[in-house]
């Protein structure tokens, strides 16, 4: 009997289904972030600011992955958008089962941007592919400035790094200039915001850079 590759099956699957997702998106004109980081790195915070400064601007929407609760969501919602739940039950990562389900409900030609929260980690969501048009890796300064070179997947697939929590500079052990050469060497066509959701540093030109990335 021929060895079955279970997780090659699993990729192959869901390679499938982000296909599917992406001709959906572009059918729909609708632009699609996958949101990564380790938790704690402020990724919720941050969709709260960026929502704020969008609301005018931009019709948006927000899938949330989260093990269990729907905290973030109702956050999210506060802001004035749709959010969608996706409970893992346990899972380290969302899957494009587990968005399929989710898309249900919203009316994406209605959307100029859905923004998907994955689960916190910064390891298997890289492998899952959603459809989407951009990953988005967010990094805290307070995890320090090894995480790029240690982790560097997501780093590289990145097209967008945002360093959060600049404001905790002074108090934490963290070269900024060493995220950034470590993640321009893996991939030099990221763009990098340095942000603050404490004082708003960096936020403005994320935005205005969001907002041209989704008219353009």
């Amino acid at each position: 009997m021929a060895d079955i590759n279970v997780g090659r099956n699993i990729l192959e699957a869901n390679e499938r289904l982000a296909a599917e997702h992406r001709r959906r998106f572009a059918q729909a004109g609708v632009k699609v972030l996958n949101l990564i980081s380790s938790p704690g790195a402020g990724k919720t915070s941050l969709l709260e600011q960026t929502l704020s400064r969008l609301a005018g601007r931009l019709r948006c929407a927000v899938i949330e992955g989260d093990i269990q609760t729907d905290e973030d969501a109702r956050r999210v919602a506060a802001c004035g958008v749709r959010a969608v739940q996706i409970e893992t039950q346990g899972a380290c990562h969302l899957d494009g089962a587990m968005l399929a389900q989710a898309l249900e409900p919203l009316d994406l030609a209605a959307l100029d941007l859905l923004i998907i929260e994955n689960v916190g980690n910064l390891v298997c969501p890289v492998d899952f592919d959603l459809g989407e048009d951009l990953k988005v890796a967010v990094l805290s300064v307070a995890e320090g400035d090894d995480k790029p070179s240690k982790y560097p997947a997501l780093f590289r697939e990145a097209g967008v790094l945002l360093v959060n929590k600049i404001d905790l500079l002074p108090y934490v052990s963290c070269d900024l200039e060493r995220i950034h050469r470590t993640c321009r060497a893996l991939n030099p066509k990221q763009v990098a915001f340095d942000v603050s959701c404490k004082t708003g540093e960096g936020l403005p030109a994320w935005v205005d850079w969001l907002e041209s990335w989704v008219k353009g």
